[in-house]
Protein backbone atom coordinates (compact mmCIF):
# COMPACT_ATOMS: atom_id res chain seq x y z
CA UNK A 1 0.00 0.00 0.00
CA UNK A 2 1.24 3.66 -0.62
CA UNK A 3 1.76 6.21 1.94
CA UNK A 4 0.01 8.98 -0.02
CA UNK A 5 -3.18 9.11 -0.77
CA UNK A 6 -5.41 11.65 -3.43
CA UNK A 7 -7.17 14.24 -1.52
CA UNK A 8 -10.61 13.80 -3.27
CA UNK A 9 -13.42 15.80 -3.35
CA UNK A 10 -11.72 19.03 -1.54
CA UNK A 11 -11.48 21.81 -3.74
CA UNK A 12 -9.23 25.14 -3.49
CA UNK A 13 -9.80 28.03 -1.05
CA UNK A 14 -12.10 30.90 -2.18
CA UNK A 15 -10.66 34.13 -3.06
CA UNK A 16 -10.78 36.47 0.05
CA UNK A 17 -12.37 40.00 -1.49
CA UNK A 18 -12.04 41.73 1.53
CA UNK A 19 -9.14 44.01 0.19
CA UNK A 20 -11.57 44.30 -3.10
CA UNK A 21 -13.31 48.06 -2.10
CA UNK A 22 -9.83 49.37 -0.79
CA UNK A 23 -8.56 48.57 -4.34
CA UNK A 24 -11.31 49.95 -6.53
CA UNK A 25 -10.91 53.48 -4.01
CA UNK A 26 -7.57 53.49 -4.49
CA UNK A 27 -8.03 53.51 -8.65
CA UNK A 28 -10.53 55.99 -8.60
CA UNK A 29 -8.61 58.02 -6.22
CA UNK A 30 -5.51 57.69 -8.62
CA UNK A 31 -7.53 58.49 -11.32
CA UNK A 32 -9.37 61.07 -10.14
CA UNK A 33 -5.69 62.73 -9.30
CA UNK A 34 -4.41 62.09 -12.93
CA UNK A 35 -7.33 62.91 -15.46
CA UNK A 36 -7.11 66.47 -16.70
CA UNK A 37 -10.80 67.93 -17.86
CA UNK A 38 -10.23 70.46 -20.12
CA UNK A 39 -7.23 72.64 -21.23
CA UNK A 40 -8.27 76.09 -21.81
CA UNK A 41 -12.13 77.18 -21.24
CA UNK A 42 -13.48 78.85 -24.74
CA UNK A 43 -14.25 82.54 -23.83
CA UNK A 44 -15.09 83.22 -27.85
CA UNK A 45 -17.75 81.81 -29.70
CA UNK A 46 -16.40 79.25 -32.41
CA UNK A 47 -18.69 77.68 -34.87
CA UNK A 48 -16.26 76.49 -37.78
CA UNK A 49 -17.51 76.05 -41.36
CA UNK A 50 -18.04 72.99 -43.00
CA UNK A 51 -15.66 71.00 -45.41
CA UNK A 52 -15.04 68.05 -47.47
CA UNK A 53 -11.76 66.92 -48.01
CA UNK A 54 -10.63 66.63 -44.01
CA UNK A 55 -7.75 65.12 -42.44
CA UNK A 56 -7.00 64.10 -38.83
CA UNK A 57 -4.12 65.78 -36.09
CA UNK A 58 -1.91 62.82 -35.38
CA UNK A 59 -0.55 64.16 -32.59
CA UNK A 60 -2.65 66.66 -30.24
CA UNK A 61 0.17 67.35 -27.73
CA UNK A 62 2.04 68.51 -30.96
CA UNK A 63 -0.95 71.52 -31.46
CA UNK A 64 -1.23 75.01 -30.26
CA UNK A 65 -5.05 76.10 -30.83
CA UNK A 66 -5.61 79.72 -31.40
CA UNK A 67 -9.05 80.72 -31.29
CA UNK A 68 -11.00 83.69 -33.08
CA UNK A 69 -14.19 84.83 -32.64
CA UNK A 70 -16.67 87.15 -30.94
CA UNK A 71 -16.44 86.90 -27.01
CA UNK A 72 -19.65 84.88 -25.55
CA UNK A 73 -22.26 86.52 -23.71
CA UNK A 74 -20.80 86.95 -20.18
CA UNK A 75 -17.43 88.36 -21.69
CA UNK A 76 -19.22 90.85 -24.11
CA UNK A 77 -19.80 93.84 -21.17
CA UNK A 78 -15.91 94.36 -20.81
CA UNK A 79 -14.85 92.98 -24.48
CA UNK A 80 -17.08 94.07 -26.71
CA UNK A 81 -18.70 92.24 -29.60
CA UNK A 82 -15.64 92.04 -32.12
CA UNK A 83 -13.72 89.44 -33.11
CA UNK A 84 -11.27 88.77 -30.59
CA UNK A 85 -8.07 86.03 -30.65
CA UNK A 86 -7.85 83.59 -27.66
CA UNK A 87 -4.83 82.55 -26.42
CA UNK A 88 -4.89 79.37 -23.87
CA UNK A 89 -7.21 80.99 -21.13
CA UNK A 90 -7.10 84.70 -22.15
CA UNK A 91 -7.32 87.18 -24.67
CA UNK A 92 -4.82 88.38 -26.31
CA UNK A 93 -3.54 90.27 -29.87
CA UNK A 94 -1.34 89.82 -32.80
CA UNK A 95 1.69 90.78 -30.82
CA UNK A 96 1.48 88.04 -28.10
CA UNK A 97 1.43 84.72 -30.10
CA UNK A 98 5.20 84.62 -30.51
CA UNK A 99 5.32 84.76 -26.63
CA UNK A 100 2.49 81.47 -27.02
CA UNK A 101 4.36 79.64 -29.52
CA UNK A 102 7.95 79.97 -27.39
CA UNK A 103 6.12 78.81 -24.30
CA UNK A 104 4.63 75.47 -25.96
CA UNK A 105 7.49 75.24 -27.81
CA UNK A 106 9.84 74.84 -24.71
CA UNK A 107 7.41 72.07 -23.17
CA UNK A 108 7.74 70.14 -25.93
CA UNK A 109 11.23 67.71 -26.01
CA UNK A 110 13.56 69.13 -28.53
CA UNK A 111 13.90 66.24 -31.53
CA UNK A 112 10.03 66.87 -31.69
CA UNK A 113 9.83 70.57 -32.16
CA UNK A 114 10.02 70.84 -35.87
CA UNK A 115 6.81 68.97 -35.78
CA UNK A 116 4.58 71.47 -33.92
CA UNK A 117 1.46 72.44 -35.84
CA UNK A 118 -0.79 75.61 -35.00
CA UNK A 119 -4.63 75.24 -35.54
CA UNK A 120 -6.59 77.99 -35.67
CA UNK A 121 -10.20 77.30 -34.93
CA UNK A 122 -11.81 80.01 -36.94
CA UNK A 123 -15.77 81.06 -36.52
CA UNK A 124 -17.27 80.88 -39.86
CA UNK A 125 -19.01 84.93 -39.80
CA UNK A 126 -15.22 85.93 -38.88
CA UNK A 127 -13.92 88.27 -41.84
CA UNK A 128 -10.43 87.41 -43.03
CA UNK A 129 -9.02 90.54 -41.98
CA UNK A 130 -8.00 89.35 -38.32
CA UNK A 131 -6.94 86.28 -39.63
CA UNK A 132 -4.44 87.58 -41.95
CA UNK A 133 -3.18 89.50 -39.29
CA UNK A 134 -2.88 86.48 -36.99
CA UNK A 135 -0.97 84.38 -39.92
CA UNK A 136 1.42 86.94 -40.14
CA UNK A 137 2.27 86.65 -36.45
CA UNK A 138 2.81 83.16 -37.04
CA UNK A 139 5.08 83.51 -40.13
CA UNK A 140 7.11 86.06 -38.16
CA UNK A 141 7.41 83.98 -35.36
CA UNK A 142 8.86 81.05 -37.34
CA UNK A 143 5.24 79.05 -37.08
CA UNK A 144 4.80 77.54 -40.78
CA UNK A 145 2.89 74.63 -39.89
CA UNK A 146 -0.39 75.92 -39.92
CA UNK A 147 -4.09 74.03 -39.93
CA UNK A 148 -7.68 75.19 -40.28
CA UNK A 149 -9.93 73.36 -37.92
CA UNK A 150 -13.40 72.46 -39.63
CA UNK A 151 -16.40 70.21 -39.31
CA UNK A 152 -17.32 67.56 -41.99
CA UNK A 153 -20.10 68.49 -44.09
CA UNK A 154 -23.31 67.03 -43.28
CA UNK A 155 -24.28 64.29 -46.33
Amino acid sequence: MSKFQKKRGKSSPAISTASLPDIIFMLLFFFMVVTVMRDSELKVKVSTPNATELSKLEKKSLVNYIYIGKPVEKFQATYGTKPRIQLGDKFSNERDIALFLEKHRSSVPENQRGAIKTSLRVDQDVTMGIVADVKTSLRKAGQLLVNYSAKPKPK
